[in-house]
Order: structure tokens, then C-alpha cells, then sequence
């Protein structure tokens, strides 16, 4: 099969895309006509910033999001499957990388699809690469559980494994509760553990700091609303 699923990057907050995204990406998808999108009106305001404003009715547009059932991602699919290139598109940052696109590129190996990673930002490897932390041995733990007890037990599972291989652990959550893991983390943690709050990464406002436990206990900090990245190193 000879058509193309390419996976473009979008900023990670509402700055121009051009301050985070390299040029030659919107040149590699200005033919593309379809695209699978987590919500089609960001992903129209997006395109509309990075050349394809005057055409956005001329294209065809799939959800791919947290409601879409493995069929409705099939149906996206098939439409590959007829030869068609097609974009993949994430909300902000990298497509497939805790994102429910991932299902897509899975399909597309599977139909013999060609799939094409486009460079652009990458918050788990921006606050890694920033954090002091080992960036040799290194974990994604997602988001963690939401309820109290189960995400505290995560925390210190993660800290545990941390400490067994000197292996770095990182977790994202969404903005409405990152005080509250923040806030377990700091209470649950060992003093000498190091922790790491990224937030912002990118935009005007972005925030990266690393201290210990001890350190964090007195500092008093509130991480607010603010898309953030946290990592654990024991």
C-alpha cells in the first residue's frame, strides 16, 4: 500500500505554532486533505494558523478522542485502507504519545500503511531533559489514578521502583488536579527524593524546577491550572 499516515505535532499551549514547530512539517502535510483529530474545532483553528486557512471546508475531518470505540476508530481506518494519506493530529504536543491516536497508527502498521513521524514538541522529554534526572533509565507512568487512596498507593509504588533501579518516573495529570498529586507526592515522598515540576513547558509562563522532598515541604508552592509534567527520582 502506497499512502502515507503522517503524525503532526501541535503546540503544547496557544503560542504560534511556528515558535515550537519546525517549518518543513506544514510543507510535509500541505497536500493532505483528511485528517484524525482529537476535537475538530481546535484542529481547524491549527491548520487554519499554518497554511491552510481559505481551504479548511475542503477537508475531511475523523475524531479520534477518549469516546471513540475501537470500531469508530476501524471505520477512521478503512479510510487508509482506499489509499487516502491522512494526518493524525493531537490536541498539543506528540500524536500517539498518551493519546488515544495510538489505536490509529496500530491499524495502520497492521494494513501496511506508511507511517511518517513529524518533528515537534515533546513535554515528558522537555521536563526530562531539563529535571537533572536520569535521562538513561527513565519510566512513563501516564496519568494515575484519579481517587485518593489509589493514587497515593501509585505514588509510593513508583517511588519504590525508582529507588530499586535508579530509573526516573515520569506522570502527567490534567490541570484541575495537578495540586492535589503534587501535594501527595510531597506528603507521601521520602525527604531526599528528588522531584521535579514542570509546567508551562513552551509557553511565556513555563516553570521548571527540581528539589527535594524536604525542600518542596517548605517552598509552600501551588502548581494552579497550568499543564504540567511531574517526575519522581528516589
Amino acid at each position: 500500500m502506497n499512502c502515507r499516515l503522517y503524525l503532526v505535532p501541535a503546540p503544547l499551549g496557544d503560542n504560534p505554532p511556528e515558535e515550537v514547530i519546525p517549518a518543513y512539517v506544514f510543507g510535509q502535510i500541505a497536500h493532505i486533505t483528511h485528517f484524525a483529530v482529537e476535537d475538530v474545532r481546535t484542529a481547524r483553528r491549527y491548520l487554519s494558523r499554518v497554511g491552510f486557512k481559505g481551504r479548511i471546508d475542503m477537508l475531511s475531518f475523523y475524531e479520534i478522542n477518549e469516546h471513540s470505540s475501537q470500531e469508530d476508530i476501524e471505520a477512521v481506518a478503512r479510510v487508509l485502507a482506499d489509499g487516502t494519506d491522512m494526518a493524525l493530529i493531537s490536541e498539543a504536543g506528540l500524536p500517539a504519545v498518551a493519546d488515544p491516536g495510538a489505536a490509529l497508527v496500530a491499524l495502520a502498521h497492521k494494513a501496511d500503511v506508511e507511517v511518517i513521524p513529524l518533528s515537534g514538541p515533546s513535554s515528558l522529554m522537555m521536563a526530562l531533559m531539563s529535571s537533572g534526572m536520569n535521562g538513561q533509565c527513565f519510566a512513563f507512568a501516564g496519568y494515575i489514578p484519579a481517587k485518593t487512596d489509589a493514587r497515593r498507593k501509585r505514588i509510593k509504588e513508583l517511588e519504590a521502583r525508582s529507588r530499586k533501579y535508579s530509573e526516573t518516573e515520569i506522570i502527567i495529570e490534567t490541570p484541575y488536579r495537578s495540586d492535589a498529586l503534587f501535594q501527595d507526592i510531597v506528603s507521601l515522598c521520602d525527604p531526599s527524593t528528588r522531584v521535579c515540576v514542570a509546567s508551562g513547558i513552551t509557553l511565556p509562563g513555563q516553570s521548571i524546577r527540581t528539589r527535594t522532598v524536604a525542600q518542596w515541604r517548605k517552598s509552600g508552592l501551588t502548581v494552579g491550572k497550568v499543564p504540567s509534567v511531574f517526575l519522581i527520582y528516589a
